[in-house]
């Protein structure tokens, strides 16, 4: 579905992705896990052909930089910022999107069943939950029943209950057979929807893994978010990942995810960097799925 080889990209002297190989296959599904600025969103943008790179990217053997309209018709786009009128009905969105894309309404009533949205057609885009926001614009991404979808930070703005929402329109739409590419920094995520996972860091892929591997525990994963001494973020990160543990940095303390029993694994591989951890929030509780114990 995806073959990537060599992506690079630079803004200036930043070098945003660096050198990125990789192969995604039909019916796959693959995160793209690391901290803020560690070139998730960029390297989506590469994929997508939306901006010049070195490097090479085909999608079912099209080259995207050569033929990107061709490409991207087998892509549906959910990007991390939505764009929908407040004052518009849902209805009456989907079908200004369908338009666009040159379908017809019957193939816009699928796409909004296939994300549980038939029957709120009436409702005004300031009313919808943050859940049915998202699963509004999968369903746009959906219109053309593309066999690959594309997600950027899908539920980064969303409560619990909304994640859960579109978390599981997502894995019955992986059911379905589609493919599915997504960043995240969120472990349940990932757990729930990725059979592999790339940890980026610094634009450079540092691991081509599995969730199992990265949480390699059967019991339920808690997320632990570190706040440090007068130390570097950065440095303590590091430090972390030599550990083995899997770390998202985002300018608010170091989030860890660890199982339950051994919450201060993290706290004793940076006193080993004498790494002083000033205080420590326990997040959310993420249990493995039963095909993954």
């Amino acid at each position: 579905m995806i073959h990537s080889a060599n992506i690079t990209k630079r803004f200036g002297k930043m070098q945003a992705v660096s050198d990125v190989s990789f192969a995604l296959e039909a019916g796959g599904s693959v995160a793209l896990w690391g901290s803020n600025g560690a070139g998730k969103t960029t390297l989506i943008r590469c994929l997508l052909g939306v901006i010049r790179h070195r490097g090479r990217v085909t999608m079912n053997g099209i080259d995207v930089r050569r033929r990107g309209r061709h490409a991207r018709a087998l892509v549906g786009y959910v990007p991390q910022e939505l764009a929908f009128h407040d004052d518009a009905r849902l209805g009456s969105a989907m079908m200004f999107f369908a338009k666009l894309r040159g379908v017809d309404r019957a193939q816009a009533a699928r796409a909004l069943d296939a994300v549980g949205l038939t029957g709120h057609e009436r409702k005004r885009v300031r009313d919808l939950s943050g859940g049915m926001k998202q699963r509004l614009a999968l369903a746009v991404a959906l219109l053309s029943d593309p066999p690959l979808i594309i997600l950027d930070e899908p539920t980064s703005n969303l409560d619990a209950a909304g994640r859960g929402e579109v978390v599981l329109t997502l894995q019955q739409l992986r059911e379905a057979g589609k493919t599915l590419l997504f960043a995240s920094h969120r472990p349940d995520e990932v757990i729930s929807l990725a059979d592999r996972v790339l940890v980026l860091e610094r634009g450079q892929l540092e691991r081509d893994t599995t969730p199992a591997e990265l949480w390699p525990t059967e019991k339920p994963v808690q997320v632990v978010r570190l706040y440090l001494s007068m130390a570097s973020e950065t440095d303590a990160a590091d430090a972390l990942r030599s550990a083995g543990h899997a770390v998202h940095l985002n300018g608010h303390g170091l989030c860890v995810a660890v199982a339950r029993d051994r919450k201060a694994e993290p706290i004793i591989a940076l006193a080993r960097h004498h790494i002083e951890v000033r205080d420590i929030e326990v997040l959310d509780d993420v249990r493995l799925p039963e095909a993954s114990q």
